[in-house]
């Protein structure tokens, strides 16, 4: 979840939810700017990845404090990605692009509140419910 555009076509100044795949941002299947991607200028965002690591991924997004998930991308995994090279880690709420060694750019600023993590490949009715709690949460 961020403002960079990393291959360019973006429309809008997001911040948009895309997918960091270890050699870039994806907002779709291919370095191509995915159309059905938007911004989410929300205080608060709902952003979902889910990947089965070897042929789809899919990114949702929404407003965390009221509504349901968009859907932007549901599809195969980019050129290079298929299967996925995992090696074992979870990392919820910061990204490799944040502070380059002796200063510098820090281009993953923001404050993360919370994460989830869900067993295989879950189904549009799980991240519904995963939604729905996260709005009934309250973030002001």
């Amino acid at each position: 979840f961020g403002t960079e555009c990393w291959f360019g076509g973006c429309v809008g100044s997001g911040p948009w939810v895309q997918a960091d795949l270890e050699w870039g941002l994806y907002s779709g299947g291919s370095q191509s700017w995915n159309a059905n991607q938007r911004a989410f200028p929300s205080k608060f965002v709902t952003a979902m990845l889910k990947n089965n690591g070897t042929s789809r991924f899919a990114l949702k997004g929404a407003n965390a404090q009221s509504g349901g998930l968009t859907t932007l991308w549901d599809g195969g995994l980019p050129g290079g990605y298929s299967p996925m090279k995992k090696q074992g880690a979870i990392v919820l709420g910061s990204g490799g692009d944040c502070c380059k060694p002796g200063g510098g750019a820090n281009l993953s600023a923001g404050t993360f509140y919370e994460g989830a993590v869900v067993a295989g490949y879950p189904s549009d009715a799980t991240d519904n419910a995963v939604q729905a709690n996260i709005t009934a949460a309250g973030y002001r």
